[in-house]
């Protein structure tokens, strides 16, 4: 056992003292150490419920013949941190996270991991490490937050709180209204009940075989969710006390090449967030996969979209994907047109892809559509290309409520307190192209997501009126025609930093384009003349991070190699 290097020998004499002073007996010296990688925080709806689901997790390890050791990471709420300088906390987290799984299990030699995420950055955060620990590790989430209620019946989410802002602004709903939505719109604990950043990762390690079935979909804090964690654990226990399964479900033999593919695959046939896009390439850099922006538009044209979730779709919730058949419902009609699910690929369960999927059904086609009568022939995320993002930008096509194809004047904003002064002042119109720079991994710094201006257009009705790119990212709640990640970003001479009010942009969702209507002259006088913004910092670690992180087409990650 890898443990064996902290606990075996009478060199570890020292070592096995301070064990015993955590309660362990010569007995448990014989048996695998297990990390419970727990996110337990009190101020995020998805994880202030954690400390339990950790002690029922380490009730059944030990029940089943293993050593837990918990262990927590930190977390940021981004709903919380969410239209103020808090946000731009939220990614630079992921790496904290990430760090905190590599540091705890190589200092201690634990020889598998079970982790407990749920929300935001915290579930990419904890892959990437994983993956650089690469030893045994199943992923069990908290689970999403059912969906909310109106006094009127209609079911509501956090996407609805944020959208109810501009109607509030514009008059459109009383005090009242937004109360009532305030009041109901999170009614549980869990991930924000839609297809956000947090449930479309969730779901994503379904499809890449790094959790149990269910874990994107069975609601938080009932019997059918604590079944799974005890499912979880004991999974990991029988992996762990079997030397050739220890070596044969480590980490990186699951999450390779092909979990990257079906992870990106079942992304676009949910429309889940664009945010995953930037999580995923971090995960595939980290698991030695080569993969690229240019791979997701080539994946995007072999998959339908075939389930519409909430922002995409109001009415339908995690909870309802769940009823209708789930992940494996979704992948097993997803595998019925051609080669864009990889069915062979190992999951931590032991079985393939294909076994796991081989009795999943659509229960409700109403909920997951059949590849017959998709959405879209396409998938819901595309990447675009052109003078403006000579790198790639993406968009989240599931969740476009207009045209598709447009072209209009650039209203420009540096930063997104200005661009939120601006679109309530009335400074955008319809036919606009807000665009808001600085907002990157360096020029943010921390590339914050903005739902705040994206709802604020909604709430005003200008949501399929107007368009809105940014090196910056959204949140998965957002929808309309956004447009983010723009690389290379303002902060590094990017195009966008280049614009001025007024620019004619054009966009062609369909033909993956983004540009500007300038002359190749224009564009050369204006990089001559420019000089990028440097925000001011009163924050050590955001300066840190400024000077290490890459752009969002490389996934934001930091450098390590100066």
């Amino acid at each position: 056992m890898r443990s064996d290097e902290v606990k075996k020998g009478f060199e570890r004499t020292p070592h096995r003292s301070l064990l015993r002073a955590t309660g362990l007996k010569d007995e448990d010296f014989d048996k695998p150490f297990i990390g419970v990688a727990n996110s337990f925080i009190e101020i995020i709806p998805g994880h202030f419920f954690l400390n339990k689901v950790a002690e029922i997790i380490k009730k059944e390890i030990r029940a089943n013949g293993c050593i837990p050791f918990e262990f927590n990471t930190i977390g940021v709420d981004d709903g919380i941190a969410m239209g103020h300088d808090g946000m731009l906390f939220s990614l630079p987290s992921r790496e904290l996270i990430a760090n905190s799984i590599e540091t705890v299990m190589n200092a201690h030699k634990l020889d598998a991991m079970i982790a407990i995420p749920n929300c935001d950055k915290i579930v990419p955060g904890m892959i990437m490490g994983a993956l650089r620990v690469d030893v045994p590790t199943v992923f069990v989430s908290g689970g999403p937050m059912a969906k909310g209620y109106t006094k009127d019946g209609n079911p509501i989410d956090l996407a609805t709180a944020f959208e109810a802002v501009g109607k509030y602004e514009k008059g459109d709903m009383n005090e009242e209204e937004l109360k009532d939505i305030e009041c109901n719109a999170c009614p549980s604990g869990g991930s924000c009940s839609g297809m956000f950043t947090a449930n479309s990762m969730n779901t994503l390690m379904e499809a890449m075989g790094i959790a149990l079935p269910g874990n994107g979909t069975i609601l938080a804090l009932t019997p059918q969710r604590e079944e799974l964690y005890k499912k979880a654990a004991r999974r990991i226990c029988e992996i762990a006390k079997d030397k050739q399964k220890t070596e044969k479900f480590k980490l990186k033999n699951i999450l390779n090449e092909n979990a990257v593919k079906n992870a990106f695959a079942v992304d676009m046939a949910m429309g889940g967030s664009s945010n995953t896009v930037l999580h995923m390439l971090a995960i595939a850099k980290e698991a030695d996969v080569n993969f690229n922006l240019e791979n997701i538009n080539e994946i995007s044209k072999r998959v339908s979209h075939i389930a519409k979730i909430s922002p995409s779709l109001s009415t339908v919730h995690m909870e309802d994907i769940n009823k209708a058949g789930g992940v494996n419902a979704v992948m097993k009609e997803m595998s019925k047109r051609g080669d864009n699910i990889l069915l062979d690929n190992l999951t931590i369960t032991g079985e393939s892809i294909l076994e796991r999927i081989s009795d999943a059904d659509i229960k409700d086609t109403n909920i997951i559509h059949t590849i017959d009568n998709p959405y879209s022939k396409v998938g819901g995320l595309a990447i675009l290309y052109g003078n403006l993002a000579k790198e790639g930008a993406v968009i989240k096509t599931a969740g476009i409520t207009g045209d598709r194809a447009l072209t209009g004047k650039a209203v420009c904003f540096d930063g997104q307190p200005e661009a939120i002064k601006g679109i309530v002042e009335g400074k955008v119109k319809a036919g606009d192209v807000v665009v808001i720079r600085y907002e990157g991994p360096k020029g943010g710094p921390g590339m914050q997501e903005m739902l705040a201006p994206t709802s604020l257009i909604m709430g005003m009705g200008l949501g399929d009126k107007v368009a809105l790119i940014t090196d910056g990212r959204f949140s998965g709640a957002t929808r309309g025609a956004s447009i983010g990640h723009v690389s290379p970003e303002a902060a590094e001479g990017g195009m966008i930093g280049l614009l001025k009010d007024g620019d004619e942009i054009h966009i062609d969702v369909d033909k993956y384009i983004l540009e500007v209507n300038l002359s190749d002259e224009e564009i050369a006088k204006r990089k001559a003349e420019f000089t990028p913004l440097k925000k001011p910092l009163n924050s050590r670690w955001l300066g840190q991070y400024r000077s290490l992180v890459t752009n969002a087409s490389s996934g934001a990650i930091l450098k390590s190699d100066l």
